[in-house]
């Protein structure tokens, strides 16, 4: 699917993103390891925020996604990103190929989430974050899963933190 410019004009120069440069979404959601299974414009693949096996689902001409389980939820492969690594805006458009560098400072931008959600956002983290220090405090290993799926929980948290850092 061809996607539109979004680049936006401030100051008279023009901004780093370009919408036009995100990857094609089914090449992004399969070379991150989620095979896409079913026909049609929504596809389904595992959820790596709650380990569902077919409950993420994702719209191959826009790159929305949304699991039906968990509800964890973005508009393109650029918040998905976002969602899985904990990386701010422009790292994750680095990331992916959709900034373009025009030698400027990048932007600062107020933080992505309100207070309220980002409190939200912390408790469901931190949470995570308490029961397996719990289960290795009782002597259970964490698989890889849930050691990769911990360390995603702390990127959250500190990029909560960096966002409401004065």
């Amino acid at each position: 699917m061809k996607r539109t410019n979004s680049c936006s004009k401030l100051g008279g120069g023009i901004m780093g993103f370009d919408r036009t440069h995100l990857p094609e979404t089914v090449s992004f959601f399969e070379g991150e390891g989620l095979p896409l299974t079913g026909r049609g414009k929504w596809r389904s693949t595992q959820c790596r925020f709650h380990g569902g096996s077919d409950s993420l689902r994702i719209n191959t001409e826009s790159g929305g996604w949304c699991c039906m389980a968990c509800g964890a939820h973005g508009g393109d492969v650029l918040a998905y990103r976002i969602a899985v690594t904990g990386e701010d805006f422009i790292t994750a458009a680095k990331a992916l190929g959709a900034w373009v560098e025009d030698g400027r400072p990048a932007p600062r931008n107020p933080a992505p989430l309100s207070p309220r959600d980002a409190l939200t956002l912390l408790a469901s983290e931190a949470n995570l974050a308490a029961v397996a220090a719990a289960n290795v405090g009782r002597g259970v290993a964490l698989n890889a899963a849930d050691c990769e799926r911990l360390l995603v929980a702390v990127g959250r948290i500190n990029l909560v933190r960096e966002w409401y850092q004065p």
